[in-house]
């Protein structure tokens, strides 16, 4: 702990006082609480399964003592806090405890529960649970801390005796030597321990695995070309910056938590823009595309947040998410909200690295948002950011587009949504594979010939969407209607069985990976176009917005863009009303992946600029 020795500590005094035959003293809590280094004169506060709250402060040397009433009742929590650092120690009977990191990931691992959770709300029913968890929990600290620190504790975590600069103490120095040369705090290992992930993996999220590559600039004017060739200055307005692309490969989590990688792009602002940008992490639409990268300068959709964004003086990055371009996980976890949000938490930490040393500056200031998918991974990130990381992400403001929030309820509809072919078993088999149990056999859930291949499908190295079609991978070659390529790929009893069941594991899957039933604090935009036939803002934004509504939240706004869709692309500035027109074919083939996001783009924007 490199501090000055105190040969006489709050606790050898109340030992010596005891042996000496001194008045009989009221059972208490004492010990010691560091770090590496002792967390002198912090605030001590001990919550008991019943009775009053109990508080102090330490030592200088860390040491405290907390005298019991009598009218409490053991177990208790004790949290010490000295304004920069929190930590939590578990007391199962009167006596000495420890205080430091490692008995804070014990109680984490123990409850499943972040700790200050668990604090606040401390009962006899939260002290059994951490009983009953104990031994579980002090065996995975101790794994972990021998992953990170090379050595091994001698004693128990909880209650284990140690003293300034024996072995167990150098072990707390080497943590948090090990946390400072990562760039990481105990805070960022919390969550990991909650959910008993390996903490090495959530220690290097974020770094770079190859360091950030300059692939091109592109200049003001030649933005200014091509969004007036297409049409899409009017809806970007003229590039302000030139826009750097700088490929990212950078550490994130598996969906058990495991270390893996990902890839993406980083867009900076320069030329004529020079001031500290606002960053925005943005999740890409749905790929199948297992090769394609967004650090692609003639990628579509990195062009757009390159013209809507960047090129308006906003740093951007945007993850290519698991299993593409450079990530070498097995699969995609399409539509798994926490590794949806693992990959863009993880995406804003490698960009501020990578922006450092490109010369970059950041304001600090962080927005997210998202499309189609995107819309599902960025809301996914801005609940997790504003739960678990609110004092590493200064987030600001979401925008959230045409995401299928509401997954459970979409399984209820009796119709298929436009394609469902290709959405549907994309997500059906993530969810096999992430958790194992939506079937036991493909030939359960697909008919032949899908169910011998389709597990390996999608995302595909050689193919893109029209080719799993036309290939006959896919159906819809022949003009099927959604509901005829639906009837054509599954099993009827699977799907009836995720419409009526409500244990079927398809549905719970669906249920886990909701977003509703949060609420934000910071501002949220939704947006989506009201003739969707991908993504029905009905089913989705609708939903999303009436249960923000039921919480009487005033930071939330929706917006519906169809009038201008309709205007930029229907006939006479409505939409082709005849389902057999070749008219009605494209305006609503192209509706969801061309039409809508430039507009949704825009409305996000302009929620940005009102906080950036």
């Amino acid at each position: 702990m490199r501090q000055t020795r105190f040969p006489f500590t709050a606790v050898t005094v109340a030992a010596l006082l005891a042996a000496c035959g001194g008045s009989a003293t009221q059972p208490s809590i004492s010990g010691l609480a560091a770090t590496g280094m002792a967390l002198a004169n912090a605030n001590v506060t001990a919550k008991c399964s019943s009775g009053p709250t109990v508080s102090g402060t330490t030592f200088s040397d860390g040491s405290f003592s907390l005298e019991l009433t009598g009218s409490q009742t053991m177990p208790c929590l004790v949290q010490v806090s000295n304004g920069a650092v929190t930590l939590h120690g578990f007391a199962a009977d009167a006596g000495r405890i420890n205080v430091t990191p490692l008995t804070d990931w014990v109680i984490a691992k123990a409850m499943g529960l972040d700790d200050a959770l668990a604090f606040a709300s401390f009962d006899a029913s939260k002290g059994s649970a951490i009983k009953a968890g104990l031994d579980q929990a002090k065996t995975y600290v101790k794994a972990e801390l021998i992953a990170l620190t090379g050595g091994t504790l001698s004693g128990d975590p909880l209650t284990g005796f140690f003293k300034i600069g024996d072995a167990d103490d150098k072990l707390l120095d080497s943590l948090a030597a090990a946390l400072t040369a990562a760039g990481k705090t105990f805070d960022d290992l919390r969550l990991g321990a909650v959910l008993g992930q390996p903490l090495r993996a959530a220690m290097d999220r974020g770094t770079l695995v190859d360091p950030a590559a300059l692939l091109t600039t592109m200049t003001a004017a030649q933005i200014d070309g091509a969004t007036l060739a297409s049409g899409l200055q009017a809806i970007s307005g003229k590039a302000k910056c030139d826009v750097q692309l700088v490929a990212l490969n950078y550490n994130t989590v598996g969906v058990k938590g495991e270390k893996t990688n990902s890839s993406g792009v980083l867009l900076l602002p320069t030329g004529a823009c020079n001031s500290a940008a606002g960053l925005v992490a943005y999740a890409k639409g749905t790929d199948v595309q297992k090769p394609r990268t967004l650090a692609n300068p003639a990628d579509s959709e990195t062009f757009l947040l390159a013209a809507v964004y960047a090129a308006q003086g906003y740093a951007v990055v945007a993850t290519d998410y698991l299993g593409f371009a450079k990530s070498a996980y097995a699969y995609h976890p399409y539509l798994h909200a926490d590794s949806e949000a693992s990959s863009v938490i993880d995406s804003i930490r490698a960009a501020r690295i990578a922006a450092k040393s490109n010369g970059a500056m950041l304001s600090g200031k962080v927005m997210v948002t998202g499309y189609s998918q995107g819309g599902h991974s960025s809301m996914a990130a801005h609940r997790a950011i504003e739960r678990d990381n609110a004092r590493e992400i200064n987030l600001v403001a979401g925008a959230h587009l045409a995401g299928p929030y509401n997954l459970s309820g979409s399984l209820k509809l009796p119709n298929a949504i436009a394609g469902y072919q290709f959405f549907v078993p994309y997500l059906v088999t993530a969810w096999q594979k992430a958790y194992g149990n939506i079937y036991s056999s493909p030939a359960l859930a697909f008919k032949q010939p899908y169910d011998s291949y389709i597990e390996t499908l999608l995302p595909s190295p050689t193919l893109n969407y029209t080719m799993l079609v036309t290939s006959g991978k896919l159906p819809g070659a022949a003009g099927e209607t959604p509901n005829q390529a639906r009837d054509a790929m599954f099993q009827a009893a699977f799907l009836a069985d995720a419409q009526t069941n409500a244990n079927s594991t398809l549905f719970l899957a669906a249920k886990k990976n909701d977003l509703l039933g949060w609420s934000p604090k910071s501002r949220l935009l939704l947006c989506g176009g009201a003739g969707d036939p991908t993504v029905p803002p009905m089913v989705h934004q609708a939903v999303m917005k009436a249960d923000f509504d039921s919480r009487n939240l005033v930071n939330v706004s929706s917006v519906d863009v169809d009038a201008y869709v309709q205007a930029a692309y229907g006939i006479g500035g409505k939409a082709p009303a005849d389902p057999a027109s070749a008219a009605f074919a494209t305006y609503y083939g192209n509706y969801h992946g061309s039409y809508e996001p430039p507009f949704c783009h825009a409305q996000a924007k302009a929620v940005f600029d009102l906080v950036k």
